[in-house]
């Protein structure tokens, strides 16, 4: 029986833009409207869609980063509407988060040995300095590092390096899930495909749970058990990796998948490009939000808004093809 991690119900996100400094009128960026989602223990869902689409922005929300607009958001059952600053403390002790730029997310003045032992310090998670020590030493050996890296500085270090300092880190304190916000994004090719199957090491070895956030369709469909595919603050579909991989029901992944690199001329020639760009989150379009973008849009699309629906076993897709004109 799956135990539910994570659980995101009707997240809402808007940010205030502008002052109405001279009369100006304030406008609201519409970063994420409404999404919902559960991650359940020893499970990757991935979540994946353009720069812009707000997948960056509900991991911020989910780690309690940024405040929700409106909707739920709750981990191993505690609903953070409902607690307080102590209580929180503990949640982030199983929560953590391993950035895209591993070199930013650690302080360069600290030694390995402290970065590492930073959140086993604040959470009270080992007595003695000795003993934090050890631990430090056997969690790098354990991401691929010598033990003797603790003594070195963060320059020291190559950027694949540097991310196994920081997912250390982040198994520090005992972490349950952790978030992965374009963790291989700014890896060369062979550091990244090592990077990942750390994490799947990882994975198997202490039941962790992960958000992977991410734009790489190709790493998506190496380590993810769902997929949630995000167009500008919505989901458009959301379902089991491989049925979603295979058999896309959402015209957004399609397109999205169409744009792996493949090999073979002809399979790249026979592909529909994603034409357009990306409209302002300030100002969405009615209805189904693709549908500026969607060659197969038609008027329904331009006036209703599609509602997430079961698309098949395992899945749900937010388009109005193939769906009666009453639903």
């Amino acid at each position: 029986m799956s135990t539910t991690l994570l659980d995101v119900r009707d997240l809402v996100k808007h940010y205030p833009v502008g002052g109405g400094l001279f009369g100006r009128r304030a406008e609201t960026v519409h970063a994420v409207d409404g999404v919902s989602f559960g991650v359940d223990a020893g499970e990757t869902l991935a979540i994946v869609g353009e720069s812009g689409c707000g997948k960056s922005t509900v991991g911020k929300v989910v780690l309690g980063l940024a405040p929700p607009t409106a909707g739920r958001v709750s981990f191993g059952g505690t609903d953070y509407a409902d607690i307080g600053a102590a209580d929180m403390k503990r949640v982030r002790r199983r929560l953590q988060v391993v950035f895209q730029d591993p070199f930013s997310s650690m302080n360069p003045r600290m030694k390995v040995r402290d970065i590492v032992a930073e959140p086993l310090e604040n959470f009270g998670v080992i007595d003695g300095r000795s003993a934090i020590t050890d631990r430090v030493r056997d969690l790098l050996v354990r991401v691929g590092l010598p033990a003797d890296a603790l003594n070195r500085f963060p320059h020291e270090f190559s950027g694949g390096q540097r991310q196994r300092i920081c997912i250390a880190r982040a198994l520090a304190p005992g972490a349950d899930l952790i978030v992965c916000d374009e963790a291989v994004s700014a890896l060369d090719v062979s550091v990244k495909a090592q990077i990942v199957n750390l994490l799947l090491d990882l994975q198997a070895e202490y039941g962790l749970a992960l958000l992977f956030i991410s734009h790489d369709i190709a790493v998506v469909e190496h380590m993810a058990h769902r997929v949630a595919v995000m167009y500008l603050g919505k989901i458009m579909e959301i379902g089991d990796r491989d049925v979603l991989f295979a058999q896309p029901a959402h015209p957004y992944t399609r397109a999205l998948l169409s744009a792996v690199p493949v090999p073979d001329p002809a399979v790249r020639r026979g592909r529909a490009a994603l034409a357009g760009d990306l409209p302002s989150p300030i100002d969405p379009p009615r209805g189904c939000r693709f549908h500026t973008r969607c060659p197969l849009a038609f008027d329904r699309c331009r006036v209703d808004e599609p509602a997430l629906r079961a698309v098949g076993s395992g899945r749900l897709a937010a388009c109005h093809l193939d769906q009666p004109a009453d639903a």
